[in-house]
């Protein structure tokens, strides 16, 4: 592996981090999220997503959530999106950049979005028309790619095949896998990153679940495959409501600790990170599920030894 690289990290936690909550954070503590962590560092802030709200009514202010960030030059501001609509109301709202959902299977993607494996490739051809038209980077996730929690075992013939049709349909920004259940072990991240490096030059990204707490073991492992953009929520928050059991993404905090002490930058201030982290889980009444945001980075600072 080689070290003194820049790792970028996605902050999802305005989006994936508040989308399976039981409390609905107030419009106002969402926006002072998305501002927090970008002073901390962040460039990539995944905001919101662009998706029904009688589905998941966490998400249901989108459009003001964009409209009350003060946004900061040089940073990406992302929204998800699942169809045509959601990606024209994305783009109406003021969106930096897309990230589009394909399941890698149809039991997932009934679930979640409505459609199967094929209608949501299907689909991806009417999202990159609006993307293209807007001059806007489009990334295509596949979701469940480590394991769907209605299926069980997804392979890495099912991950490649699903990634070569995505990218029949481009122009795409990048690729990214995600561990929506928290099921994968490095084993199997290291065969999947170098099975879709096979099929695309294009940047990969990775998205992990803490929920086994294999998480950071394999963010480390597609580090080593090349990935350079992994996903992370501030304070471990984060689930998806069409996957049961699926826990808290990988905790930014830990991450970018992580990485820092393994000779990689990050950008992040890890101490203001975990703070953003803290207060959120404050108004939501919920704990903070990361190691560094309960025990404090390592070493402890000069001044409180």
């Amino acid at each position: 592996m080689t070290t003194s690289a820049h790792i970028e990290i996605v902050e999802v936690s305005p989006r994936d981090g508040l989308q399976n909550e039981a409390v609905t954070l107030d419009t106002r503590h969402k926006i002072a999220l998305v501002e927090q962590t970008v002073a901390a560092g962040a460039r990539r802030v995944e905001v919101t997503s662009f998706v029904r709200p009688d589905r998941v009514p966490q998400m249901a202010d989108a459009e003001a959530v964009l409209a009350g960030i003060t946004r900061v030059p040089g940073v990406s501001y992302a929204g998800l999106v699942l169809n045509r609509r959601g990606t024209e109301r994305a783009v109406d709202a003021g969106v930096d950049e897309l990230n589009y959902v394909v399941p890698a299977t149809d039991v997932f993607g009934g679930r979640n979005q409505g459609v199967t494996v094929a209608e949501a490739i299907r689909a991806l051809e009417g999202v990159a028309a609006v993307a293209d038209t807007a001059r806007l980077p489009l990334t295509v996730t596949v979701a469940v790619a480590f394991g769907c929690p209605y299926q069980g075992e997804v392979s890495t013939e099912e991950v490649a095949a699903v990634v070569r049709d995505v990218l029949r349909v481009g122009p795409l920004a990048g690729v990214a896998l995600a561990d929506t259940i928290g099921a994968g072990v490095p084993a199997e991240v290291h065969e999947r990153f170098a099975a879709v490096r096979d099929l695309t030059d294009l940047p990969l990204r990775a998205h992990f679940h803490d929920t086994r707490k294999t998480g950071l073991a394999n963010a480390l492992a597609a580090v080593a495959e090349g990935v350079r953009t992994l996903d992370s929520s501030a304070a471990g928050l984060g689930g998806c409501p069409f996957a049961p059991g699926a826990a808290g993404n990988v905790a930014t905090e830990d991450l970018a600790w992580l990485l820092e002490r393994s000779g990689f930058t990050t950008g992040l201030d890890i101490a203001a990170i975990a703070a953003a982290g803290a207060e959120v889980c404050g108004h939501l009444g919920t704990r903070v599920r990361s190691g560094v945001g309960s025990a404090g980075p390592f070493p402890v600072p000069s001044d409180q030894t």
